[in-house]
């Protein structure tokens, strides 16, 4: 497996403390379980799905969390009632998958059905965080700062 070194990174970005650490963190997790399968679907700009194939597994047997940036699905299955397999290809066993959300996305519910499990997420951008057009003023003695711009640079 190779390193790969962030350092040059760290010294010309401010504010990317979080996403450095996801890079680190997926490098090492790469030997990680792929159970249960899932998909993670873009609907549009700003919607998502992701859906787990939960086979054997019922609603009140599986756990969603959110909490500060991180999604954790759990599933514990219950007794089978007694049952005796003599071979069981589906697999229930117990899991923990984590996803790590950008900041403003929100999950928005949770359905179950035929054995699949779909998380709806939204990002919302509060509005104080969005673009807005910054206005030029004048300066204290009463000249365009723009003008004054122009005119230096000449």
């Amino acid at each position: 497996m190779s390193a790969y070194d962030l350092t040059p990174l760290w010294r010309s970005t401010i504010g990317f403390d979080r996403l450095f650490n996801l890079i680190d963190e997926s490098v090492r997790l790469t030997g990680q379980e792929h159970y249960p399968p899932y998909n993670i679907e873009r609907s549009s700009e700003d919607h998502y799905q992701i859906t787990l194939a939960l086979a054997g597994f019922s609603p009140d047997e599986i756990t969603i969390t959110a909490e500060q940036n991180v999604l954790t699905v759990e599933g514990r299955p219950g007794e089978k009632d007694g049952r005796q397999y003599l071979y069981q290809g589906i697999s229930a066993r117990p899991f923990r998958r984590v996803f790590n959300l950008a900041d403003h996305v929100e999950v928005k519910g949770a359905s179950f059905d035929n054995g699949l499990l779909r998380i709806e997420l939204a990002r919302e951008v509060p509005e104080a965080m969005k673009p807005r057009r910054i206005a030029i003023g004048i300066d204290g003695a009463g000249n365009d700062n723009r003008k004054l711009a122009r005119h230096s640079a000449a």
